[in-house]
């Protein structure tokens, strides 16, 4: 099993994202206690792990939408809290599990949007804003959705729209939380190519995934959580192995070579 990288105590991290002695909770439901993490600078990060033992929470941390109760998060090696809502929003970009559109809006207006941290009250638009808008719907596939209402589309549709949303905020920083919830088999594939091109390009994409074999093919670095804490972390090969995967998720296996991609294939063993 491989062992969590750990970050120098108390310093801040070298990485554009990370955080230091973080408690995050709900109330006094305590999700994670203590935590120093650093996400990799130009990676594409997946973090996995049983379900409520912190990856979805640890990424609302990041992007600033829940407080922690205790230690700092860090970006550019400042205090996330002590940037102005729109500077964090031109650095990092976040696909929430379940995002709620406003009654009535287009798909177009939604990804729309995704510019407004681009923007000020004396220039509310620009050219630059609707070309990122119109990339941001081709790269998505969702072209053809644009004048539709978001409340008219299938879940697999609104989905993508969101992602487009995304995409056309233009960030260098990407987290996605369940990105492929509702999709169809091709369509998941479809948005972790996308993940994978976004990274490709340069940025730093972070996303919690379910699917073990998904983040094997996708992920260059793997966060492994349990109850709050990191487990383990490093390249798929490394993390993925079949004493780790028994130790997070109490599941018996093999871990063998994918055929199409040589990376980790997780096979559950069947119950005798």
């Amino acid at each position: 099993m491989s062992a969590p990288v750990a970050p120098a105590v108390g310093a801040v991290p070298t990485t554009a994202l990370g955080a230091r002695g973080l408690t995050l909770a709900y109330d006094d439901r305590v999700v994670v206690q203590g935590l120093d993490v650093d996400v990799p600078d130009g990676e594409l990060t997946v973090i996995v792990g049983p379900n409520a033992c912190g990856k979805s929470t640890l990424l609302k941390a990041f992007a600033r939408t829940l407080k922690p109760s205790a230690g700092t998060v860090f970006l550019d090696g400042a205090p996330l809290g002590s940037y102005r809502p729109k500077a964090v929003a031109r650095r990092v970009a976040m696909l929430p599990q379940t995002p709620i559109a406003p009654d009535g809006i287009t798909v177009r207006d939604l990804v729309t949007r995704g510019r407004f941290p681009h923007q000020d009250l004396f220039h509310p638009s620009s050219g630059s804003d609707r070309a990122a808008v119109q990339l941001a719907l081709a790269q998505t596939d969702t072209v053809g959705l644009a004048d539709r209402g978001v409340d008219e589309l299938s879940g697999g549709q609104r989905q993508r729209v969101w992602i487009a949303m995304v995409l056309a905020q233009e960030t260098d920083i990407v987290l996605l939380d369940e990105p492929t919830t509702f999709l169809d088999i091709a369509h998941q594939y479809d948005v972790l190519e996308l993940a994978a091109a976004l990274h490709a390009a340069g940025r730093t994409v972070v996303a919690v995934l379910h699917d073990l074999n998904q983040a094997a093919r996708y992920a260059t670095h793997v966060i492994a959580m349990r109850e709050g804490s990191i487990v383990a972390q490093g390249p798929p090969a490394a993390v993925l192995t079949a004493d780790l995967v028994e130790e997070v998720f109490g599941l018996p296996c093999v871990v063998v070579p994918d055929p199409e991609t040589g990376t980790p294939l997780v096979v559950p063993r069947r119950a005798r």
